[in-house]
């Protein structure tokens, strides 16, 4: 379940741009938080013993607006514009997660890439923003960002469709994972794919696969059943995987259901192959949770060579007992 992208060091950016925002590289971050596991995906410490036996829990957060979360948003934006860490230390989750040339990346890791990173941004500006929730503790908002400025002496995309993804976490609402791509013609053939040696490099550089757990194991059952199905060109096989309020972003924006299976299924395509690496999950509730990991691709559609991979995230919701794939975003790498 891939689209093909033009690359523009989506994965350098999408870690050392706003890492305090979500990806996902938003994402994968995502769909696909979109492939060392994160620190996020290590059992939460016990408390109890240090905690006096009279505390007062702390409130649960309000129920999040989109204005809300938007002016958090735009805050880690102007964060990014500042090369200001304070804003990733005391906003993003423990459990955040994002992606970089060599692999999957924890907070520490994000807000140091913020810190090396040399950027001279002049100007920004967000639009076209949703807001969409999965169970009451998780919020995605879509937006489309343009942008003015530099990194490392290159040229930002002007304009990116990002995905940022928020959780309830006690009385507040923390930033987990990011992930962008350039703005695309819906109706333009796909660009090239990364040049080979730079998918080498990366190939290379990829962790060993972590060992599986149950909630690991589940969630990629999951992907691999729409894989197989975008294999096969089985646009029903890619449905069945699917919740009934499923969203894909990518640089053609969001896409609800039906456009993500004909975009997924319609491709003139020849030669597809995949094979995952690196799978993480994250539980964000009793019935949702991401699952991140890295699909190395191979094949060609409409004539176009598919990139070398893909990092994604991907989050499942629970539907009648059975995980469902319900938002997924994804970055060439």
């Amino acid at each position: 379940m891939v689209v093909l992208l033009e690359i523009d060091e989506l994965n350098r950016r999408n870690i050392m741009k706003r890492i305090g925002l979500i990806t996902f590289t938003l994402t994968a971050a995502a769909l696909f938080a979109a492939c060392g596991a994160p620190a996020g995906n290590a059992p939460a410490a016990n408390n109890s013993k240090t905690a006096p036996a009279n505390a007062a829990a702390k409130p649960a957060a309000a129920a999040p607006t989109k204005e809300a979360l938007m002016t958090l948003e735009k805050g880690g934006w102007e964060a990014w514009k500042n090369r200001d860490t304070k804003w990733s230390e005391e906003n993003y989750s423990a459990k955040g997660v994002g992606f970089s040339s060599t692999g999957r990346q924890d907070k520490a890791a994000m807000i140091k890439a913020m810190a090396d990173a040399k950027c001279d941004i002049k100007s920004y500006s967000l639009s076209d923003d949703n807001m969409r929730m999965i169970g009451p503790d998780v919020a995605v908002l879509t937006f489309k960002g343009t942008q003015d400025g530099t990194c490392d002496g290159k040229k930002v995309p002007a304009a990116v469709w990002a995905s940022s993804v928020y959780i309830r976490e006690g009385d507040k609402w923390k930033a987990l994972i990011y992930m962008e791509n350039p703005v695309v013609d819906p109706n333009a053939k796909p660009g090239p794919p990364a040049p080979p040696a730079t998918a080498a490099k990366k190939e290379e550089a990829k962790p060993a696969d972590a060992k599986p757990d149950a909630l690991t194991d589940a969630l990629m059952a999951v992907e691999k059943a729409g894989w197989d199905a975008w294999v096969a060109r089985d646009a029903k096989g890619i449905e069945s995987i699917m919740g009934k309020d499923f969203m894909y972003v990518s640089g053609k924006g969001p896409l609800d259901r039906a456009a993500a299976i004909k975009n997924w299924a319609d491709p003139k395509c020849e030669g597809l192959a995949y094979t995952f690496h690196d799978p993480a999950s994250i539980s964000l509730s009793a019935d949702v949770a991401l699952v991140t990991y890295h699909a190395a691709t191979k094949g060609k559609c409409d004539g176009v060579a598919m990139p070398a991979g893909f990092w994604v995230a991907s989050f499942s919701q629970k539907e009648g007992g059975a995980w469902k794939n319900v938002f997924y975003t994804d970055i060439p790498g």
